[in-house]
């Protein structure tokens, strides 16, 4: 295995984690903004009210984007296993 393999695999891999996590961060992060903005303004500080949107908010966006999550890991994990035997010196 080479240094340059290596580099690329780990960029690449932070690449996907990062494409992978974004959408669920973003919704947390935009719903969790929005309950704190309401909170706020009506002075209602109950803990389930800000948990819950979150949680729904997060299930939703997985369950909506759980296909390209899929084909994105699959593809990436396909790209490193192919690889592998040539680095390997199997291939």
């Amino acid at each position: 295995m080479t240094q340059e393999f290596l580099t690329s695999f780990a960029a690449e891999a932070i690449l996907v984690t990062v494409k992978l996590s974004a959408p669920l961060l973003l919704v947390a992060l935009v719903l969790g903004l929005l309950v704190s903005i309401f909170q706020a303004v009506t002075q209602i500080q109950e803990m389930t009210l800000a948990i819950i949107p979150k949680m729904v908010g997060v299930a939703l966006v997985l369950i909506l984007f759980l296909p390209w999550f899929l084909s994105t890991a699959s593809n990436f994990m396909s790209k490193v296993l192919s690889s592998l035997p040539f680095y390997l010196g199997l291939g």
